[in-house]
């Protein structure tokens, strides 16, 4: 095999915080009165928090100082903190771990890379920190995804090549960094917002070793 590690984005493939993110950014934009619907929500994605402010500022034609962004994004955080503070390890998505697991099983490193720097309080409250063999997230990259460096930093902490990992991702700038990186790529949803991933699948729930062989064949 090609792949001697993989690596998860964590909202919308190992778990579905992306719901939450939704709502606080939606309860921040109706204060701002800004329409803001999940069809908007879709390039905030795999984005950072300041630049996905920047996007629901741009939505409503809206200009404001620095110390009013840094509030904002600190009242987003705190909605968004009390919604995923209540999280159960129910939450985790179909197939995850056991796909995972079976990879750790075929001497596979594994690795989460997330642009979220909540990335530890949601590994902690579903419990699954003994599934990666690193974490890479938004407490030690500075460069928010289509910028390659979460997942050249996760490919650095397993000790792997980057162009021996393959990434699963859910978010357009998250295959983008990717493929930045010289990474394989699976698209974890949408093929119309995914297209550019090497393959996209619907969730972990269709992944396994053999499955990604044949991926591997495929490119």
């Amino acid at each position: 095999m090609r792949t001697s590690a993989c690596i998860f984005d964590l909202d919308g493939v190992i778990v579905d915080t992306a719901k939450y993110h939704f709502l606080a950014w939606k309860r921040l934009a109706d204060q701002l009165k800004i329409p803001f619907t999940e069809r908007e929500n879709e390039r905030l994605k795999g984005v950072s928090r300041m630049a996905s402010l920047e996007i629901i500022l741009e939505l409503g034609g809206k200009s404001v100082d620095e110390r009013l962004k840094e509030e904002y994004a600190i009242l987003k955080n705190k909605w968004y903190i009390d919604f995923i503070s209540r999280m159960t390890p129910e939450e985790i998505l179909p197939g995850s771990v056991e796909f995972i697991k079976e990879l750790k099983a075929n001497g596979i490193k594994t690795a989460l890379g997330s642009a979220s720097k909540n990335t530890p309080m949601i590994i902690n409250r579903l419990g699954i920190g003994y599934l990666f063999d690193a974490v890479a997230d938004g407490n030690i990259v500075k460069n928010a995804k289509p910028d390659p460096e979460v997942f050249i930093t996760a490919a650095h902490l397993v000790g792997i090549a980057p162009g021996r990992c393959t990434v699963f991702e859910d978010a357009a700038a998250g295959v983008e960094a990717a493929l930045n990186a010289g990474m394989l790529c699976v698209g974890i949803g949408s093929e119309e917002v995914l297209f550019k991933a090497h393959a996209v699948v619907s969730g972990l729930d269709e992944m396994s070793i053999s499955r990604l062989k044949e991926i591997e064949k495929n490119i």
